[in-house]
């Protein structure tokens, strides 16, 4: 079985200044019992390592996501790798993804500026029934086997 992951949650260093965000309830629990295929939006979109910080905006009334430091409007690469990668990960068949929380990209909730991260709002969006979590929700005892459970893991 496959499970989707931030790749910066395997211990990648592909957030914006280099760094990684490794959660070992993911990189060392769940990749015991499932095959983890890392995403990593930023960077297989185009956008390098180090890159500048982004964050949602609003202009005109509307939301966008922004270069801090450019003002780049990164919304529609970001949108379109998105759709793109969803499509390629529905041909894999995963059975979850865990997301990197209050990304820009990957957050799936309390993003600043925005209700979702793109990557993670055209993921749900494409694959509704699926379970999906931020890697802190993993972090409650249990939290990990009802997770697994919820994907049909065992």
């Amino acid at each position: 079985m496959r499970i989707g992951v931030s790749a910066c949650l395997l211990g990648r260093p592909v957030r914006y200044d280099g760094n990684h965000k490794r959660e070992p309830a993911v990189a060392d629990v769940l990749a015991k019992r499932a095959e983890l295929i890392p995403v990593c939006p930023e960077v297989e979109g185009g956008l390098g390592v180090p890159r500048e910080p982004m964050a949602f905006v609003r202009r005109k009334g509307k939301c966008r996501l922004e270069g801090l430091e450019s003002g780049r409007d990164l919304t529609g690469v970001m949108a379109r790798f998105a759709e793109r990668r969803c499509a390629e990960l529905e041909a894999l068949g995963l059975a979850g993804f865990v997301f990197k929380a209050r990304s820009p990209s990957c957050g799936l909730r309390k993003v600043p500026g925005a209700r979702r991260g793109i990557f993670a709002k055209a993921f749900v969006r494409r694959h509704p029934g699926l379970p999906v979590v931020e890697e802190g929700d993993l972090r409650e005892p249990g939290s990990v086997e009802t997770f697994l459970k919820e994907t049909g893991i065992r």
